[in-house]
């Protein structure tokens, strides 16, 4: 009997399963029965909360319903800036000069970086006037350095909602200030801070950076503090971006990381600032509080050995081709079951990418998934004298 062990990434509790000879592993996911709460009741008009790898929907509020995003639209600016750097068409050293319209909404009493017509700002102070201090007016510079005019760049902006399957949304400038066109929803942003953190770790840590010191022409240099209130809770929380328009009210996409479980969360609508930075608080602790998730594969990484004959090796590797979470109600866990299919031992020879297995998730008698096997090398079978050893002791012993 062997024993290995599956990972949940919200503890450091270990799930074991166990394979016979007969070929079929199967194991209980059990042991974990905390007490469970009721949905949380969220005082926000609209909001959801998903699990980052399984993308389970653990908490939903109408959240196809339409949003003005305000500032998070700024995570799809950084978004934009971030993927030209990674494709080596920009730099976070490149400067661009503001123009009077990017200077004139630092004078209009928005949220700004304070930079000054003619001043020659790095991209990187940029971004971080943009992700820190939420400047409106580092988002039209950095829009026009990029594109050459903020509505060109709304169009990039559009074509990578696009590409990343934001069906219900339309961005018309940076920054997310008054336009009746810009709109989203909560869904749509839980997808976009998704694609922001597992796409661009690196650039991800400017998120949870509180505070940014402008260096500013004609004047003392201005700090600023990060405006997401969660940043200062000691939660585990690193992003992503608060947003405010009078006709939306508050909001909020937030994200925590806990061990190497993260959830995240989206919500608008919030009546208060304070009711904005509790209750998103509360959502994503009632999500870690009463759910596990746990990881069952990773592409291209072998985990599993199944036994082999008449190979040169007595066990061969096998791989998923996809990553594969699964979160569950800690309610519910009693109810889940892995198993490890295969017809075997595998017979040799085996060529290196051959499916000889697969995985199958089941809830109670139902199945949720199967995830075919991978053979991750070549398994050569044993020349004709030791093969035929190996049959006769088979037949005389019943062990090869």
């Amino acid at each position: 009997m062997i024993t290995l062990s599956l990972n949940t990434l919200d503890s450091k509790k270990w799930i074991f399963l166990q394979m016979s000879k007969y070929f079929t592993i199967l194991f209980f996911i059990f042991s974990l029965f905390s007490k469970v709460f009721a949905n949380p009741n969220i005082n926000a008009r609209t909001g959801i909360l998903i699990d980052f790898h399984s993308d389970e929907i653990l908490f939903e509020n109408d959240p196809d319903a339409q949003i003005y995003p305000a500032s998070m639209t700024k995570i799809m600016t950084s978004i934009i800036a971030f993927d030209l750097i990674k494709k080596d068409k920009l730099s976070l050293n490149d400067t661009f000069i503001v123009s009077e319209n990017a200077w004139r909404l630092s004078q209009s009493g928005y949220s700004s970086m304070f930079i000054m017509i003619n001043d020659e700002v790095s991209v990187e102070d940029l971004l971080k006037g943009i992700i820190v201090a939420s400047g409106n007016d580092a988002c039209v510079a950095l829009a026009e350095g990029i594109a050459g005019s903020e509505a060109n760049f709304a169009e990039m902006m559009n074509e990578k909602a696009s590409e990343i399957g934001m069906e219900n949304t339309n961005f018309t400038n940076s920054s997310g200030i008054n336009d009746p066109d810009n709109v989203s929803t909560v869904r749509d942003i839980a997808l976009m801070s998704k694609y922001l953190i597992k796409n661009y770790p690196v650039f991800y840590e400017m998120f949870k950076e509180k505070t940014f010191t402008w260096d500013r022409t004609g004047g003392d240099p201005i700090k600023q503090g990060n405006r997401n209130p969660l940043l200062y809770k000691n939660v585990g929380a690193d992003g992503v971006k608060t947003g405010y328009l009078a006709v939306e009210k508050y909001s909020l996409a937030s994200s925590i990381k806990k061990n190497d479980r993260r959830l995240i969360a989206v919500a608008s609508g919030f009546p208060t600032k304070n009711l904005r930075s509790s209750e998103s608080l509360k959502l994503l602790n009632w999500g870690f509080r009463n759910t596990s998730t746990f990881e069952v594969s990773l592409k291209d990484i072998p985990v599993y050995e199944l036994e082999t004959w008449l190979g040169k090796k007595d066990k061969i590797k096998v791989v998923t081709k996809e990553d594969y979470f699964i979160t569950a109600y800690k309610k519910n866990i009693r109810n889940l079951s892995v198993k490890l299919k295969y017809d075997g031992p595998i017979v040799a020879p085996v060529q290196k990418g051959e499916k000889i297995a697969e995985i199958i998730v089941q809830n109670k008698d139902e199945i949720i998934k199967s995830l075919p096997l991978y053979a991750d090398e070549d398994l050569k079978k044993v020349n004709f004298f030791k093969s035929l050893v190996t049959s006769i002791n088979y037949l005389i012993w019943g062990d090869a």
